[in-house]
């Protein structure tokens, strides 16, 4: 069975180089386009990894993986930030809302799949 990535993300240029630069390394991908709809995904899919921006509509990244890794059922679930947002202090703010790890836009693809190897891979 493929490892599944829940994708949130709201920008669709971002989340078709995340499709296809993991479907094309085997994964099944599930996509949100924000920050609700990603939660009730992952509470409800249960997938391996979430790449997660955090700068999204309805619930912002950070409050939304605060809410995942609240649940119980999804809590032990890696969660890597995907996010522009790349000044001094902002990978900590990231880690301190729950993300496992943190990867710059804009990213090198193979560097992106390194990190999602090093959480399912």
């Amino acid at each position: 069975m493929n490892k599944r990535v829940l994708i949130i993300e709201d920008t669709e240029d971002n989340r078709q180089i995340l499709r296809d630069l993991l479907s094309a390394a085997g994964y099944e991908v599930i996509e949100a386009t924000d920050g609700a709809t990603g939660v009730a995904l992952a509470l409800d899919r249960h997938p391996d990894l979430i790449l997660m921006d955090i700068q999204i509509p309805v619930l912002d990244g950070y409050e939304a993986t605060r809410r995942i890794k609240a649940a119980p059922s999804t809590r032990h679930i890696p969660i890597v930030a995907v996010t522009s947002y790349a000044l001094v202090g902002d990978e900590a703010r990231t880690r301190e809302a729950g993300c496992d790890g943190y990867v710059a836009k804009p990213f090198s693809p193979r560097l992106l799949l390194d990190k999602v190897r090093e959480f399912i891979g």
